[in-house]
């Protein structure tokens, strides 16, 4: 009996992929909205999330539309989809389509995850992410500062982040701010010289100013 049914699930994932595929694949190319009939209660949640999990790295690393880009699509919006109050499988799915360089499908998925909940930092994050890769920075440095105050305030990239746009606005002493925070929770010789540099520039100008 366990055999038979382990058989009938599996037919079951197959089944989902394969009707996952088509529309997936049409969201890549022209963005279409879809939402996949199915009863998601008949399925095993954990064994679908590590399947995920399984490709989305390979998918990440590749940034083309291959096997492990495809199956991680399929999987994540099955999951979305089955399970939208979990923002972890929208941002995933955010950050495939990010690195497609399908840029308006990314923001959608990481301002979808906000709406799910507000509160909590990850989708700012993200979102300073996206804006910060593209070289926007005041944009990302407004979502890095929502993610700081939603929580990652002990969050490295965040302070990382943040600290170094606030260098390139010449904004020294809010620069030294994050990039102090950081390097406290992550210590490294390359930050550290990075800090110094600032300092010492920001010590020049100061005399420079005063004479």
């Amino acid at each position: 009996m366990n055999y038979i049914v382990q058989m009938i699930r599996i037919l079951l994932i197959q089944l989902i992929l394969f009707f996952t595929f088509l529309p997936s694949y049409s969201a890549l190319k022209g963005g279409v909205d879809y939402k996949i009939p199915f009863d998601y209660t008949k399925l095993n949640q954990a064994e679908l999330e590590a399947k995920a999990e399984y490709y989305y790295t390979p998918a990440l690393k590749s940034k083309v539309l291959n096997d492990n880009m495809t199956y991680a699509l399929n999987l994540y919006s099955l999951l979305s989809n089955a399970y939208p109050e979990n923002i972890t499988y929208t941002l995933r799915l955010g950050k495939l389509y990010d690195v497609l360089g399908k840029d308006r499908h990314a923001k959608g998925q990481y301002y979808h995850a906000m709406s799910i909940n507000p509160s909590r930092p990850e989708p700012y994050f993200y979102l300073g992410e996206f804006y910060y890769e593209r070289e926007q920075y005041r944009k990302a440095l407004k979502f890095y500062l929502r993610a700081y105050d939603n929580g990652y305030s002990e969050h490295y990239p965040t302070l990382e982040k943040t600290g170094t746009i606030y260098q390139k606005f010449g904004d020294t002493e809010k620069a030294l701010y994050y990039l102090q925070c950081a390097v406290v929770l992550n210590p490294s010789d390359t930050l550290y010289a990075r800090i110094n540099r600032i300092k010492d520039a920001d010590d020049i100008n100061n005399e420079y100013y005063q004479n």
